[in-house]
């Protein structure tokens, strides 16, 4: 099972940018689909943006259309999460899960994105 590492959060202002990675630990990264999910203190984990194995297909949350991207380095291993125009709301812990056969398998710890208002 592949491991999964969230790393790029930290503080930042309200209307300002952040970018997540995730790295994962095996060299079949490009066999797996990959996520960014969400997750508020007492609410649902929600899906944030996806992306397919090749990167050619992308599906967004309408909550951050237009706002966020999903990209995926598959010679690093790595999948990102550029996100701009962050706002208080987007306080949550973020989770890049990997995914096969369209169920997401495996989960990383997750990166804290806090804004400050």
């Amino acid at each position: 099972q592949v491991q999964l590492v969230e790393s790029g959060g930290g503080l930042v202002q309200a209307g300002g940018s952040l970018r997540l990675s995730c790295a994962a630990s095996r060299r079949t990264f490009n066999s797996y689909d990959m996520g960014w999910f969400r997750q508020a203190p007492g609410k649902e984990r929600e899906f944030v943006a996806g992306i397919s194995r090749s990167g050619g297909s992308r599906r967004y949350a309408d909550s951050v259309k237009g706002r966020f991207t999903i990209s995926r380095d598959n010679v690093k291993n790595t999948v990102y999460l550029l996100m701009n125009s962050l706002h208080p709301a987007h306080t949550p812990v973020y989770y890049c899960p990997a995914g096969v056969g369209g169920s997401y398998v495996s989960w990383g710890q997750g990166t804290q994105v806090p804004v400050s208002s």
